[in-house]
């Protein structure tokens, strides 16, 4: 699992593999792009007064990582120690951390539709899960660990304060089209643009409905950039994810003027081709949202 670049799929094809673990006896994922290695368990330091949720401290190959506990994020309490444990090494939103798990048992390739949003009704505003996988007689549960980590540390979140620092800003109704699966992300991205001066903003909640809503466009305009100036894409998201939509848009007659850019915990050095294969115009790192201002600035104004 240390190289597994080779396993990563073509750009745009809407399909991800995932990792699958176990925390007591249920099954959960993670997007193979986030692992960096799966490793037996190491000497954890102990660190006081650390967030609930962290075990301690890891030094991997020179480097200091948090760990933290998947028992404890998820309320699953420790039965009995397994010998199975594995650390999952993890990197996105440009930092690593190692999550500890009770066993990971095998790879998944999946296609994005194949994964269905949470109900409201047994999701709530603090879950951790952003998808169930539907397999046979099981289900997967995929876990959202950019609230993991923003929940254990806020500061590693989108910041208001970053977009206030930009200066006065002039405001525009220009329209931006958003793509974020997230409710927290998407209520962070309207309260920063709008601080911004961009408050005509139109959320979807995956890429399935945000290209249905711009072909449906279509067929009352011939020029889409008289009713949309940018479109701004999440990577991971049910149905669809954001490198099919942009494939999609960058593929169709009348929508292919439309700038696409990526805002994503998943922009990394690897990975910045994916989006480039599917003609983005550009791809900005959560938590960015300053960085992602000076860029829809550039593309739209």
């Amino acid at each position: 699992m240390n190289d597994h670049k080779g396993i990563l799929l073509e750009s745009g094809t809407n399909e991800l593999e995932i990792v699958e673990f176990q925390v007591g006896q249920n099954k959960f994922g993670i997007n193979v792009i986030k692992v960096k290695e799966i490793i037996q368990p190491i000497g954890i330091t102990f660190i006081p007064h650390a967030h609930p949720h962290v075990e301690g401290i890891v030094q991997l190959r020179g480097e200091v990582l948090p760990v933290v506990s998947m028992n404890r994020v998820l309320g699953i309490p420790i039965q009995n120690k397994s010998d199975q444990e594995k650390f999952i090494v993890a990197e996105f939103n440009k930092q690593r951390v190692v999550f500890h798990v009770d066993n990971v048992t095998q790879i998944h390739r999946i296609s994005w539709d194949q994964i269905e949003k949470p109900s409201d009704i047994y999701q709530g505003s603090s879950s951790h899960v952003i998808g169930v996988i539907k397999r046979q007689e099981e289900m997967i549960l995929l876990v959202d660990f950019e609230k993991i980590i923003v929940d254990i540390n806020p500061e590693s979140g989108i910041n208001v304060e970053s977009v206030k620092k930009l200066g006065k800003r002039e405001r525009s109704d220009k329209k931006i089209v958003i793509a974020e699966d997230s409710p927290l992300l998407r209520k962070l991205l309207h309260d920063t643009l709008t601080e911004a001066g961009y408050a005509n903003l139109e959320f979807f909640e995956n890429g399935l409905d945000a290209i249905n809503y711009l072909e449906q466009l279509t067929k009352v305009t011939s020029d889409i950039s008289e009713h949309v100036q940018i479109v701004v894409t999440d990577i991971e998201m049910p149905q669809m994810d954001g490198h099919a939509l942009t494939k999609k848009i960058k593929e169709h007659n009348n929508l292919s003027k439309l700038p696409v850019l990526i805002f994503s915990s998943l922009i990394t050095d690897d990975l910045r081709h994916k989006g480039d294969q599917v003609g983005a115009e550009d791809q900005i790192s959560k938590p960015e949202i300053a960085e992602l201002v000076l860029k829809i600035d550039k593309f739209i104004l």
